[in-house]
């Protein structure tokens, strides 16, 4: 759809059809992951699961994903970040399908919302639960907006490690047992660090027009070697963490196929021109993240 075309749509109603492109809905996979992994790993050998907190926390932890994602949508767009040179996924205020300022109302609907389920769990889990909360939304907010925005920085990996990995993993491990094992960190760093693999690849394609917006992330900082290997060290070393591949009972069978996915996707982003071809490798690890918290959990229901 072109520029004209999309403004067009505009004037006519924005549909879910217009919505799409701001929510993101493939980028839920990002949250669904850890509270998935985090649940499982707290309720595994538990008398009985509390699936009304898994449930708020998994609905919760989506309503923080799409509310970052529609406004870091509007806010690039009237930062002026998203040109006709962008290189990701067409964006819904930038294709003029929604009002950006819609977009951020419905923005802060989805943090309203997760908000909403933020204060039953703070019921069941307490403080803890209420700093991770809290912690969240201003985060999501933060990402794209405020004064000095994470997605601009060089802190961005970090923070997609600390949020779907330590804490997204642990807040979901704590709602179901009342404590943080240590035994929940190896497994909640590998998931951040895939989550932070996202960010690389998105990052990586975008260096170009994100240098020239003034940004300064990893990748604009780095040279393309650096983001090429950064994405590997990400993807490789967590199956090296003590726990993860390499556990008590033995060997985790079951990710070795997770193992032989991240060889694969390493190999490709050091083959892969830079350009719009880096999309398919960024939904791929997106979806890598999925598929390793699936086979985790099923290892984890093995018994092993």
């Amino acid at each position: 759809m072109t520029d004209t075309e999309g403004r067009a749509a505009a004037r006519h109603g924005a549909g879910l059809k217009a919505w799409l492109p701001a929510i993101r809905p493939k980028t839920l996979g990002l949250s669904v992951s850890p509270v998935l992994l985090g649940t499982v790993l707290g309720a595994t050998g538990q008398p009985e699961w509390h699936w009304l907190p898994a449930l708020a926390a998994l609905l919760a932890a989506m309503a923080i994903q799409v509310g970052t994602n529609l406004h870091n949508d509007a806010a690039d767009y009237l930062k002026g970040t998203d040109t006709p040179d962008r290189l990701g996924p067409s964006r819904a205020s930038a294709l003029g399908l929604i009002d950006p300022q819609r977009v951020k109302q419905a923005a802060l609907a989805a943090f309203t919302v997760a908000f909403l389920l933020g204060i039953y769990l703070v019921v069941w889990g307490g403080w803890p639960i209420l700093l991770l909360g809290v912690a969240s939304l201003l985060a999501g907010s933060a990402y794209s907006g405020g004064p000095w925005p994470i997605s601009e920085s060089p802190l961005g990996e970090m923070f997609v490690w600390m949020f779907f990995g330590l804490g997204a993993v642990g807040g979901s491990y704590y709602l179901q047992t009342g404590r943080l094992d240590v035994e929940v960190l190896p497994p909640a760093a590998a998931l951040g660090s895939f989550a932070a693999a996202v960010l690389v690849v998105n990052n990586y394609r975008d260096r170009y027009t994100d240098a020239q917006a003034g940004r300064k992330t990893l990748a604009v900082l780095m040279s393309p070697a650096a983001s090429r290997l950064e994405y590997s060290l990400l993807m490789l070393t967590p199956f090296l963490l003590p726990g993860v591949l390499w556990r008590e009972q033995g060997i985790a069978w079951l990710l070795l196929p997770a193992l032989a996915a991240a060889l694969y996707l390493s190999s490709r982003i050091w083959r892969l021109p830079h350009g719009r071809e880096l999309n398919g490798l960024l939904a791929a690890t997106a979806r890598f993240q999925l598929l390793f918290s699936l086979l985790f959990c099923v290892q984890l229901f093995l018994g092993g």
